[in-house]
């Protein structure tokens, strides 16, 4: 059975794309793939296969795409959902969406070596948690019900955190004190449902305070930005990603938001339908944050093979952003005593 989710929601259009041909074309849009918090999560899993050897457990996935948990599945990790499940005195990396304190608890009576791969930026946002849970406000959470990334962030201050699923649910949220209250974000939210949602919060809390710098992620964003540059001339978007993969999802909801006539999500090129092409001129293509290039390199490939020669690059962000990886995987500059 396919994965491709045909996905329609309305959000404002915006930017221009490249130049217009008169044959079939792609739009391949830039910034796509891999973020640094990604990058740096799958080299800290083979950094620490490298090191520790196979078995290596991971709680959940390390990073949301298909591809890249089925290839590590076969150089020896195991996933698992909790730590109970690792062996004691085993070595776990905690994945890139983070983990709640109770996590980090929880490995540590079982004396598991831990790694943490967790994101820089969504620890930027646990620490925010924290800091305004320390001073008693009421933390508005703006993310999914059962994402890992709002568990793990939630978790920082559990009797302080509500979470906020939408502008629908914001009818339901109470607090202690409308002079302390505010909102976060999870990181790999559009960026507009994020203000949609807040707007809805801010009609209800005319006091709400806003994050002290911005939660949603520079990549999801910039690849949105891009996403929106490029719909408008698009027939087709194909949007290279998994189903879990929050940001994936929503660069299909921003492309047909943006005018694009049909937009699908694919982990895949083997998964795209033929038929999506008919009467097709221009196909923009982009992936989600957790995926690597070869799977975008197969839909160009397949496409090329239907007369989708034509490949134009629309940039709109560089990204040179480099995480560093955990301490105790980082190569030293001198050898160990």
């Amino acid at each position: 059975m396919s994965s491709a989710v045909p996905l329609n929601l309305g959000i404002a259009r915006s930017g221009t794309s490249a130049a217009g041909t008169t044959g079939k074309r792609i739009l391949l849009a830039e910034p796509r793939g891999y973020c640094a918090g990604v990058d740096r999560a799958v080299e800290t899993v083979e950094r620490a296969l490298e090191k520790h050897g196979a078995p290596l457990y991971v709680r959940k996935e390390i990073v949301h795409n298909r591809h890249v948990v089925e290839t590590l599945t076969e150089r020896g990790v195991v996933f698992v959902d909790e730590t109970d499940e690792v062996p004691q005195g085993s070595v776990l990396v905690f994945s890139a969406h983070g983990v709640s304190p109770a996590v980090h608890e929880a490995a540590a009576e079982r004396s598991l070596h831990t790694i943490d791969a967790t994101c820089p930026l969504v620890t930027k946002v646990h620490q925010e948690v924290k800091r305004f849970a320390r001073d008693d406000f009421d933390i508005l959470l703006i993310g999914h019900e059962g994402h890992e990334e709002v568990e793990g962030t939630a978790g920082e201050a559990p009797d302080r955190v509500q979470l906020v699923d939408g502008p629908d649910s914001v009818e339901a949220i109470t607090v202690r004190d409308e002079a302390k209250v505010i909102w976060l974000s999870q990181t790999t939210l559009s960026v507009d449902e994020t203000m949609a949602t807040v707007a809805r919060l801010r009609e209800k809390f005319p006091l709400l305070q806003d994050p002290p710098s911005d939660d949603i992620c520079y990549a999801t964003q910039n690849r949105q930005v891009a996403v929106k540059a490029m719909a408008p001339e698009c027939d087709l978007v194909i949007v290279v990603g998994s189903r879990n993969s929050s940001n994936s999802v929503r660069l299909v909801e921003v492309a047909l938001g943006a005018g694009a006539k049909a937009s699908y999500l694919v982990d895949y090129a083997r998964e795209i339908d033929l038929g999506w092409l008919d009467g097709v001129q221009t196909v923009g293509i982009t992936s989600g944050a957790s995926v690597p290039e070869i799977l975008v390199s197969g839909v160009i490939d397949l496409l090329a093979d239907h007369g989708f020669a034509d490949v134009q690059t629309v940039t709109t962000a560089n990204e040179t952003l480099v995480f560093s990886l955990p301490r105790e995987l980082r190569q030293s500059a001198t050898p160990n005593a």
